[in-house]
């Protein structure tokens, strides 16, 4: 069997190199859209899991927090790897209906390698961009301090996905308690181990959710967190 934190990528070379080994994912978008997985209810064949999110609010709620932290914000630039499938399929399909409907501009602006963040933030930068969403992905991931200083050093707003970016120095983030997903997937592999199929273990949802705050960015940018983030909170980094 394996247990597998998986990129969208490295799901889909794994799906293909085995139809009998069982496979529990953790953490991959959207799998019904990915070709992972059938459905969530019938996964089908030896691969089942946690998702990470599935198409539908999960990215204009990151959209809709930093606009109450920026509520005068009309441009908000986006910060995603063209390789990566999910991100393909979100700016393609969801994030023109979350401009449309809070009246925002999100150009989009790319990186597929470590020496292009430093360029993708210049960009936002000279676009005049109010603030950024960072999408997701390994690269960002792996440069979650080098993101949060560039952010700084432009001063952009910016939410993540993910706490590590916000105790990296990052401003806010909004991301699925990972923990949990982890624990919930020793479960699934529990029950696979004693003879469950996986195509019998319906894929996942997050039940769980955390919001971050750097109370020291926010005061660094010169904003003010409104109550009723503050109230929902899961943890202020000072």
């Amino acid at each position: 069997m394996c247990l597998w934190p998986a990129t969208p990528q490295s799901a889909i070379a794994l799906k293909s190199a085995t139809t009998t080994i069982p496979i529990v994912f953790v953490g991959v978008a959207d799998p019904v859209g990915i070709g992972l997985v059938q459905s969530l209810a019938r996964p089908g064949g030896n691969i089942t899991g946690l998702a990470t999110f599935v198409p539908g609010q999960f990215i204009s709620k990151q959209l809709q927090i930093i606009r109450e932290l920026v509520p005068a914000a009309s441009k908000v630039a986006v910060l995603s790897n063209p390789g990566n499938l999910i991100h393909r399929r979100v700016i393609a399909d969801e994030l023109p209906q979350a401009a449309r409907q809070l009246g925002v501009t999100l150009p989009v602006l790319e990186a597929t390698k470590e020496e292009e963040l430093v360029g993708a933030f210049t960009s936002a930068a000279a676009q005049q961009a109010d603030a950024r969403i960072v999408f997701g992905d390994p690269i960002t991931l792996r440069n979650a301090g080098k993101i949060a200083a560039l952010a700084a050093q432009h001063r952009l707003p910016a939410v993540y996905l993910g706490r590590n970016y916000v105790t990296d120095g990052g401003l806010i983030s909004y991301s699925p308690d990972y923990q949990d997903l982890w624990l919930r997937a020793g479960g699934y592999v529990g029950r696979i181990l004693k003879g469950t199929k996986p195509a019998e273990l319906p894929v996942e949802q997050p039940a769980k959710y955390e919001l971050v705050i750097n109370l020291k960015t926010a005061k660094a940018l010169g904003l003010t967190v409104p109550p009723s983030l503050l109230a929902t909170a899961d943890e202020l980094v000072e």
